[in-house]
């Protein structure tokens, strides 16, 4: 059987997971948040104690499982769904996701869920790597400032006390790392349908996007 992928990529803070998550929602189809496992590997190498900087003590990611039930990622076996969303997380998982033993495992693992149901799948490479043949591939982007509102607003409802402006500097410095690391960089795949979400709600670009997917249907 022949199964339908959707990538949806865009840089920190332009709505891509919510966005993700509602058009799964809509067309009933499988949500695979992949900004989620490099979190959960994150949190893991913290857990573990070892040197975020040393790409070969995370030969661990090997042996880590991964399944998403009702939107919530479990590793191991265990819903680390909320652990994953700190300030310290966001603040490193960059850093980790640039490293290719890491990606190369993470990638494998997508594509297998790929496989078995029809997807949802956002990240940063989704559409020129991680699902290069998916028929519907869109790239979200947005303004620093507004993403920083969105993150900032995002943490005030999650009880994550946090500034403004540092939150502006650190999307500024995570675009940096995202589009300039030597392996999967963030960038739209050469199909993609690109749309800047700055002046839309959540619901103007789920419209958007399902209106286009059911076009090409």
């Amino acid at each position: 059987m022949n199964y339908t992928q959707i990538a949806i990529d865009g840089p920190a803070g332009a709505g891509k997971s919510t966005i993700a998550k509602e058009i799964a929602k809509t067309l009933n189809y499988t949500y695979i948040d992949t900004g989620s496992m490099y979190r959960a590997i994150t949190l893991k190498a913290f857990k573990l104690g070892i040197n975020l900087e040393d790409e070969t003590a995370f030969s661990f990611v090997n042996e880590t499982s991964f399944e998403f039930i009702n939107n919530h990622l479990h590793m191991d076996g265990v819903d680390i769904s909320g652990e994953i969303r700190t300030h310290k997380i966001s603040n490193n998982v960059s850093l980790v996701s640039s490293y290719l033993s890491v990606r190369k495992q993470l990638v494998s693992v997508q594509n297998k869920m790929a496989q078995s149901d029809n997807v949802v799948m956002d990240g940063r490479d989704i559409g020129y790597n991680v699902l290069p043949n998916a028929k519907h591939k869109f790239f979200l982007t947005a303004s620093i400032e507004e993403r920083a509102k969105r993150r900032y607003e995002d943490n005030i409802k999650r009880g994550i006390g946090t500034n403004l402006e540092k939150l502006v500097d650190e999307i500024k410095r995570r675009d940096h790392i995202d589009t300039t690391r030597e392996h999967s960089p963030l960038k739209p795949a050469a199909d993609a349908v690109i749309i800047d979400t700055s002046d839309l709600s959540i619901e103007e670009v789920v419209r958007i996007i399902t209106t286009k997917i059911r076009e090409e249907v």
